[in-house]
């Protein structure tokens, strides 16, 4: 069985003027990514190899889940080819992992997770935001043999906010 994780980049910063690839979290994004982080360690696997993009907002994303979840940072392994919208390339580069590595957390972009996610797994979902956690199983022991896997656990930053209900004007968790 393999064991992938999604997570989309935390949100980005748009304030400076700069390339996409090096814009850095805004501070909503620092703060959710902290968010998520912190409430995902029980559905995570005991060993796993992580990837990262390259863009400098999926780079500190991974720093602060690493961060979090106390995983030495140099454990990151950054690759240029997930600095990708689509989902063909991100498919490609899933299918490329090493078979000694059964659990995969992948840190990348959209619309590449969501069209992945709705391709490979059992349920639709209509957009993983960002600082979104998607865990899929897959069935059989290669990762270029992929196909249709099970979405074990969406986690989402509004799922853990609390915010004022428009129809009651109550926090709601």
């Amino acid at each position: 069985m393999k064991n992938l994780i999604l997570i989309r980049h935390a949100k980005s910063s748009w304030e400076a003027p700069l390339i996409d690839k090096d814009r850095p979290l805004s501070k909503r994004g620092i703060n959710d990514a902290h968010l998520i982080a912190s409430n995902i360690e029980a559905y995570l696997p005991k060993s796993y190899i992580i990837w990262s993009s390259t863009a400098q907002r999926a780079k500190n994303t991974a720093d602060i889940f690493t961060e979090c979840l106390s995983i030495p940072q140099d454990t990151i392994i950054f690759k240029d080819e997930l600095y990708t919208f689509d989902e063909s390339t991100l498919e490609e580069i899933i299918k490329s992992c090493d078979d000694q590595y059964d659990n995969l957390i992948l840190f990348g972009h959209n619309g590449a997770i969501t069209n992945f996610v709705n391709i490979f797994g059992n349920r639709v979902v209509e957009n993983v935001p960002t600082s979104g956690f998607v865990h899929l199983t897959f069935s059989g022991n290669e990762w270029k043999n992929i196909q249709k896997g099970k979405v074990e656990k969406l986690l989402f930053p509004r799922d853990l906010k609390k915010y004022d209900s428009p129809l009651t004007g109550k926090q709601v968790y």
